[in-house]
C-alpha cells in the first residue's frame, strides 16, 4: 500500500516501514480482538493495582449499549447536555 512513519526511542527516532493495512477500528479490529482472545485463553492479566489476576479468557465481553439520554459534562465540568443519539 505505502509507508508509514513510526516514531521510536523518546520520539527521537523516525522509522518507516511498509503499511500492511491494518485495521485499528470497526467490525475488522472486533474480530481482531476475538481472535486474540480465543488465541490466549491460558495467559493472565494483573488487575486491582497489579495485586491479583486472572485469566484472559475469562473477561466478558463489552456489549453496545446505547448513550441515549445519558449526560455529558462540558467545559471544565461545570456544564452538561443530553445526548439524543
Amino acid at each position: 500500500m505505502g509507508k508509514i512513519r513510526i516514531r521510536s526511542g523518546r520520539g527521537t527516532k523516525i522509522i518507516e516501514v511498509d503499511d500492511s493495512g491494518q485495521k485499528w477500528s470497526g467490525e475488522d479490529f472486533k474480530k481482531v480482538q476475538a481472535d486474540r482472545k480465543e488465541g490466549s485463553k491460558d495467559k493472565y492479566i494483573s488487575v486491582g493495582r497489579g495485586t491479583s489476576k486472572i485469566k484472559f479468557g475469562d473477561i466478558p465481553s463489552t456489549p453496545q449499549k446505547s448513550t441515549k439520554g445519558m449526560w455529558v459534562s462540558s467545559g471544565r465540568g461545570t456544564g452538561r447536555r443530553k445526548l439524543k443519539k
